[in-house]
């Protein structure tokens, strides 16, 4: 049997962070699990490649919900990352940190070291910020930021005075004191390439004596010893292997997989354990549960202007910015679709913004035969305004369905299951329309072409979102941090209730959703983890 300190299993947002920060000293070694496979592909690591890795099987667990009614019962893809650098590897590369109250909330909930202040100087030391350090941010860390502000597309700049015009305040960062307004989102780029949790973190850990990574090699079952973890039995080119832990297990698997491996291993909802004939290590009626995500949704317009369309779309286009990319490392390709956003409130009397906007440069209304909308640019100059509910009030689960580690668990997102939930987003994309009729926009736009201006009653407007929405890709809480065993899963140092040698660190931890995109937060919170594991060893 193969024996390191330390197993870490999964190397996504916190896997690969756990792995580089406890293995930097020296002291321990470390054993990462990933179940995919490398991240060295082209469309990973140019920053638009991910248009084409959104269904793609070989990075991609590309899981699907069950039939939401929410969604006017449609069942939602949720594309999550199966490679080196899990979904870090293959999102948007937007890097949004959270609000000040969303991590104050977590403190106050009795979860004490997570509030802002505490957080702060994590955010801090792992950026490398291009718009350089202030009191917010960082530089000189492992993780490079790119500041976006002089190469975004010349619409984006009309969204931003529309906006304006609209009532929201020009904010030069989202992640400085407020968030509140509009701007150009910074993404996780470096010299035009795509600045994985991966490439920033574990790759450099990759080149010392102490870690072994193994990729293709997919955990199936938590071994213990009693109530301790002492190990991993996973899969790897169709031979069961078994790999000991000196001194703790850790599962870094994400929102989908952490809450998985549990149940698997006997720990989670008793009655749902005994179905499936798994033997209960340890009884925990959340392990699944709690499940919240944002979701989203597009509006789309033709233009009277070109946009992205026409040059994403046509073979000459085509073959200009791939030059362009492969010569410079710039242009369209090296960038999110998402330039710029912001945040705001549905209602003034809201303490603090409670949905997040996204301005894309290009459509995706109508698919060549055969291929998904996300991977064709329409034949018309076409812009979206998209938005996501920060904090919503709806919850899930995700849960089993067999004791075999290759079926993929049900998720039931219950999407839209609140009347809270639809009435701010009712007022959302009624603001959507806001903007778009603002002089600045509306200058410069043909129509409206989803949802269409004959979508106007408040009741066809939500039966439009019911039907159009979907993940933005932000799942949290499934394994949620807590101070009391029977409303949480792991305690405010990350160690599962119950049980000893064993954490859960990743985005699955949260308390509560944070109000905007998720990653940095994954990232901080394999940080902080990390820093919590090196405390507690003697």
């Amino acid at each position: 049997m193969q024996t390191y300190d330390f197993i870490v299993v999964g190397s996504g947002s916190a896997g690969s962070v756990v792995a580089e920060r406890l293995s930097a000293s020296g002291r321990f070694s470390v054993l990462v699990l990933e179940a995919g496979g490398t991240d060295r592909r082209f469309y990973v690591q140019m920053p638009l490649g991910y248009g084409k890795t959104f269904f793609d099987p070989a990075v991609n667990w590309n899981y699907k919900t069950e039939p939401d009614p929410g969604l006017a019962g449609n069942v939602d893809h949720w594309p999550r990352g199966k490679l080196l650098g899990g979904s870090s590897s293959i999102n948007a590369m937007v890097w949004i940190r959270g609000a000040r109250e969303d991590f104050d909330a977590w403190a106050a909930a009795g979860n004490a070291g997570w509030g802002f202040d505490d957080l702060l100087p994590v955010f801090k030391a792992l950026e490398d910020n291009q718009a350089g350090a202030d009191q917010w941010r960082g530089v000189g860390g492992p993780l490079h930021i790119t500041d976006c502000s002089t190469s975004v597309h010349p619409l984006t700049k009309r969204y931003l005075a529309a906006a304006s015009q609209a009532g929201l305040p020009f904010n030069p960062d989202f992640n400085g004191a407020s968030q509140e307004g509009v701007g150009i989102y910074q993404i996780t780029t470096k010299n035009g390439r795509r600045m994985s949790a991966a490439r920033a973190f574990l790759r450099p850990a990759m080149k010392r004596n102490n870690v072994r990574v193994e990729i293709n090699a997919l955990a199936t079952r938590i071994l213990f010893d009693g109530k301790r973890a002492v190990g991993i039995e996973y899969l790897q080119n169709g031979e069961t292997k078994n790999a000991h832990a000196g001194r703790e297990v850790i599962l870094s698997g994400g929102s989908v997989n952490s809450p998985q491996l549990l149940q698997l291993s006997g720990v989670g909802p008793s009655a749902l354990l005994g179905a499936l004939g798994i033997a209960v290590v340890h009884a925990n009626k959340n392990v699944g549960a709690n499940l919240q995500d944002h979701v989203g949704i597009n509006y789309t317009f033709r233009g009277k202007l070109p946009t992205l369309n026409q040059i994403l779309r046509p073979w000459w286009g085509k073959l200009m910015v791939g030059m362009q990319y492969m010569l410079m490392r710039s242009g369209p390709l090296s960038l999110s679709m998402n330039n710029a956003g912001g945040f705001f409130r549905t209602d003034p009397a809201t303490a603090r913004p409670n949905m997040q906007l996204y301005f894309q440069a290009f459509s995706t209304v109508i698919p060549k035969s055969g291929e998904r909308p996300i991977l064709t640019p329409d034949p018309w100059p076409g812009f979206s305004i998209g938005l996501s509910n920060c904090r919503p009030s709806s919850r899930g689960e995700i849960m089993i369905r067999t004791a075999n580690p290759r079926d993929y668990p049900k998720i039931v997102a219950n999407a839209f299951s609140t009347e809270a939930d639809v009435a701010e987003m009712l007022a959302a994309v009624k603001f959507i329309r806001k903007i778009a009729a603002m002089p600045t926009m509306a200058d410069i736009i043909e129509e409206e072409v989803l949802p269409g201006p004959s979508i106007t009653s408040d009741a066809d407007l939500i039966q439009d979102f019911r039907k159009r929405s979907g993940t933005v890709y932000h799942p949290v809480s499934t394994c949620r941090m807590g101070p009391d065993a029977t409303a949480a899963v792991v305690d405010p140092r990350l160690r599962v209730h119950g049980l000893a040698g064993l954490r859960v660190i990743d985005a699955s931890i949260f308390p509560d959703n944070i109000t905007g995109n998720t990653n940095a937060a994954s990232i901080m919170t394999g940080w902080k983890g990390a820093e919590l594991v090196l405390e507690d060893q003697k």
